[in-house]
């Protein structure tokens, strides 16, 4: 299959023109005319991935490569290197990252991993109202996501009524967050400084752990295709003691 099949598909249920300004998804790496049949699914792409795919692939990707302009790509220092195994290989790169967040991630994690009611989305952010103590909550998201530790900001609600959610790294969005508690991944101390003065609690549960999903949802809309889809697990660079 042509590559340029598949990125109109993509494009149809996730249209890469709704990505943030800053954003780079697309076609990435080969060309639209180049042929496939096998496409590999991963949140990111790493040395291991790139050693174990088979020549001629297709990755499809949420979290760009590429974010910004290169000089060169004869370099060790990733990305360039990554680069350079995959020209080698003619494996394609497909990114969606920010808009797919808007398409499928976000309601995808609220509904089916939290299992939670989405009550309204505004950008980024979707809200639940819910009814529970901050502490019930925490056990709740350490439960469904089968985490040990969560970095939290107690802003002493009673009762924690309305939800805030955004997968990824969401801490800019904070200023913008109308809900008792917001949560999301990587924010920063002055932020939950901000958050904690501002009585808006915080519960951090990793830029990883939120959008792992990614693979799993696409998998689901490329079954239509006569392609093998395989969903490969990209290491998460992070690691807990």
């Amino acid at each position: 299959m042509k590559i340029e099949k598949l990125y109109n598909y993509l494009d149809t249920i996730s249209p890469f023109q709704t990505q943030s300004s800053w954003d780079n998804s697309g076609l990435l790496l080969g060309c639209l005319d180049d042929e496939v049949k096998r496409v590999y699914l991963s949140l990111d792409i790493d040395e291991y991935l790139i050693e174990k795919a088979e020549p001629n692939s297709l990755f499809i990707v949420h979290h760009p490569l590429i974010f910004k302009g290169l000089k060169n790509i004869s370099g060790k220092i990733y990305p360039q290197n990554l680069i350079t195994k995959m020209i080698r290989k003619n494996i394609a790169l497909i990114a969606m990252h920010t808009n797919f967040d808007l398409s499928h991630l976000n309601f995808y994690f609220v509904n089916n991993i939290l299992g939670f009611k989405i009550r309204e989305k505004e950008d980024f952010l979707i809200y639940c109202d819910v009814d529970f103590s901050f502490e019930d909550l925490i056990n709740h998201i350490k439960k469904v996501l089968k985490l040990n530790y969560i970095r939290v900001v107690d802003a002493h609600h009673i009762k924690i009524k309305n939800l805030a959610v955004c997968t990824g790294s969401g801490g800019d969005l904070i200023p913008s967050v109308k809900a008792d508690c917001f949560l999301s991944g990587d924010f920063k101390y002055h932020q939950a400084l901000e958050s904690y003065h501002n009585k808006l609690s915080l519960i951090d549960i990793g830029h990883y752990e939120s959008e792992n999903y990614f693979s799993e949802i696409l998998a689901k809309d490329l079954q239509k295709f006569d392609l093998e889809v395989i969903i490969s697990v990209s290491k998460n660079p992070f690691q807990y003691f």
